[in-house]
């Protein structure tokens, strides 16, 4: 007995531990306060609809600028999250008709976000797509990871007492408003690719973010919807069901998509790098490319011509990085029509600057060391003018004195020592004693024991 009593106090202090910290529902606000905040931003009409058509006008200003701050600014004061995470609540609590006033306000938000996108970037003078907007346009495993934390922690902030700044945060890091931007960009442009990227990203954050809402209204326990006719209940979950079904298997398909299209892309990369890096050659560039007919990687090389043979046996090593069905093409030579000169001339650049970079460092060490010689010499010229009149007071007989820094080389033992050498002239020899006083008096005044005194008469 008493060995298990251990045990249960650790139990019991783990559990105390888990309730006074862990426990989500001691900070829980008042249920109904929190699903009526969340039905209320699920609404898109007047003023809540206009902020939002402002502020995808601002995103598309930054995106078309490539700011940062401007596209922050647009997300921070979008309402987008209002009928993603009403989708997520309604499914938690069993409630069909929110969820149809959620899916109606974010079919009528996605189109009003695309239009207002569109517009701007046809009537926009400047055409060519920035870094920003270009990065929205291929998700990642990463997305869904941020819109499923960010949707927990937008829902556990939104049925808290103190809500803090979550919600900004979760629509800044979720990132909603620039692929919809960006997708109004490849409709005004044509560009299919920038379309469907960017609308591919937005669709799969939104169902996460949905599923993280849904997640969080469950373990936080909030109380479903009754109904007093069952039948009407079995009814109305079955609809849930299918609409969850219908909405979660596209996301599944493509979010299964993008981890096989991470996992190849971090083995090519390997492979890459371990067997197409050769003595005398550079890769200039290097393309991953996911095709219908199948994965390609793509290899220019400059310097040196690799042989076929070396170039087969890395292709004989492909499986080994489970690139079994993988086309490896792999280009050189000067003459090669793929060789991009505008890569090149970055590589020249970069190494330029590299260099230049590295040559004034060593500039900047060159003239701090001298610098810091010069200063010394400074020093001492200072101090002689300083220390004159003092010395005048002392010896009355002084009638110059001259201060330097110099290198003593021990000619038997090949040592090397820093000393100060004081000259000072007097008008007669002075005793033993005098010199002795003034040696210690100079080496007190200069901070050193290395003083050398010189004494001159005339």
């Amino acid at each position: 007995m008493e060995q298990n009593q251990p045990a249960t106090r650790n139990n019991f202090s783990i559990k105390k531990f888990v309730k006074d910290y862990l426990d989500l529902r001691k900070d829980k606000d008042n249920e109904k306060e929190t699903v009526e905040s969340i039905r209320k931003g699920v609404e898109f009409k007047g003023a809540n609809l206009w902020i939002l058509i402002l502020a995808i006008f601002m995103a598309s200003l930054g995106l078309n600028v490539n700011s940062t701050a401007v596209i922050i600014g647009a997300m921070l004061i979008s309402p987008l999250m209002g009928p993603i995470m009403g989708v997520g609540l309604s499914v938690g609590l069993n409630d069909f008709e929110l969820m149809k006033r959620s899916l109606k306000s974010y079919l009528i938000t996605t189109l009003f976000s695309v239009t207002t996108a569109t517009i701007f970037f046809l009537i926009s003078p400047v055409a060519e797509g920035q870094s920003e907007l270009l990065a929205r346009t291929s998700p990642t495993i990463y997305d869904v990871f941020i819109a499923l934390l960010g949707g927990l922690a937008g829902v556990v902030a939104l049925s808290t007492k103190e809500k803090g700044n979550v919600i900004p945060g979760v629509a800044i890091a979720t990132a909603l408003m620039p692929p919809l931007c960006t997708a109004g960009y490849g409709l005004a442009t044509g560009n299919a690719v920038y379309f469907f990227g960017a609308f591919y990203l937005y669709f799969i954050n939104s169902v996460f973010i949905s599923l993280a809402t849904f997640t969080g209204v469950r373990v936080m326990h909030f109380q479903r919807k009754a109904f007093v006719d069952k039948a009407r209940e079995l009814k109305v979950r079955r609809y849930i069901i299918l609409v969850v079904i219908l909405t979660l298997c596209p996301a599944i398909y493509l979010t299964v998509g993008i981890i096989r299209e991470m996992v190849f892309d971090g083995a090519a990369n390997r492979f890459i790098n371990e067997q197409l890096t050769f003595e005398g050659t550079q890769i200039l560039d290097k393309k991953i490319m996911h095709t219908a007919e199948g994965n390609e990687i793509r290899v220019v090389l400059i310097g040196q011509e690799v042989p076929e043979a070396s170039i087969g046996l890395a292709r004989a090593k492909m499986n080994a990085y489970n690139l079994e069905n993988t086309r490896l093409t792999v280009m050189q030579g000067s003459n090669n029509e793929s060789l991009d000169i505008s890569n090149l001339r970055a590589m020249v650049m970069e190494d330029f600057y590299k260099q230049s970079e590295e040559r004034l460092q060593e500039q900047k060490q060159q003239i701090a060391n001298l610098t810091s010689d010069l200063q010394k010499y400074h020093r001492f010229d200072e101090l002689s003018v300083s220390l004159a009149p003092e010395l005048k007071v002392l010896y009355p007989d002084v009638k110059s004195i001259a201060l330097s820094h110099a290198i003593e080389q021990q000619v038997d033992s090949l040592q090397a020592d820093t000393l100060t050498f004081a000259i000072v002239q007097l008008s007669k020899q002075p005793k033993p004693t005098e010199k002795e006083k003034m040696a210690q008096w100079l080496k007190a005044r200069l901070g050193t024991d290395r003083v050398r005194l010189i004494i001159e008469t005339k």
